[in-house]
């Protein structure tokens, strides 16, 4: 697959996947614009990246970043929803305010950014959604009920969403990044972000069925 002069946006590109997964964007030969809160990724400056300064719960700040892309006549290829939040996924009761955290940005602004995204989608481009396997029915354990729910709410957002976007050939994509050297992950997770970066762009290349959830753990789909 041809990936130069493609473009991509990643949401929380400054840290952890986010970060590793812009590298290899950019190695692969794609146009990256990354967004941060601050509007600066550390340590990472290339030609063919730009920073927007987005916070994904804030409508105005995701507007000028839509605004700017399309005024420079820009169509995007990829979408990765990477940014997201877990203060709870070690805990067991229900908190209000981690409920309300999580839902807020992994649900709430994870959906409309990506709606705010959709008219600059090219034919044939891609949504990918970071999820977790800890969101899958077979997979629920006690703990993180916040972000569990949270995920599955974005894994049937990314269904639906498959569904009304059939008719433009865009390619719908959940993902599980592994278990991960984050500080969501730990530093006793088996995957570094490195190579969490190179199974999503495995997933990016080979994962063809629309709306299908791919685990990188397993190298493939897995049912919900």
């Amino acid at each position: 697959m041809k990936t130069e002069n493609k473009n991509a946006i990643i949401t929380g590109a400054n840290s952890g996947i986010g970060l590793a997964l812009t590298h290899k964007l950019l190695a692969e030969g794609y146009n990256v614009f990354g967004t941060s809160r601050s509007g600066l990724i550390a340590d990472l400056t290339h030609e063919h990246l730009k920073v927007f300064r987005v916070d994904i719960m804030d409508g105005e700040l995701i507007n000028a970043a839509v605004v700017e892309i399309d005024a420079a006549g820009l169509k995007i290829d990829l979408l990765v929803n990477n940014a997201g939040v877990a203060p709870d996924v070690f805990d067991e009761e229900p908190e209000i305010s981690a409920l309300d955290e999580t839902f807020a940005t992994n649900v709430k602004g994870t959906v409309f950014f990506t709606e705010a995204i959709l008219p600059l989608l090219n034919h044939a481009a891609q949504v990918l959604f970071i999820s977790s396997n800890m969101s899958l029915p077979k997979n629920i354990a006690a703990n993180g009920p916040a972000y569990r729910m949270s995920k599955a709410a974005v894994n049937v957002y990314a269904m639906t969403l498959a569904q009304r976007l059939e008719s433009r050939n865009i390619r719908v994509t959940p993902v599980h990044p592994g278990w991960v050297q984050t500080r969501l992950g730990g530093e006793m997770a088996p995957y570094t972000t490195a190579q969490s970066a190179e199974g999503i762009f495995t997933a990016i290349q080979q994962n063809t069925e629309n709306g299908k959830f791919w685990n990188i753990m397993a190298g493939g789909i897995e049912e919900y």
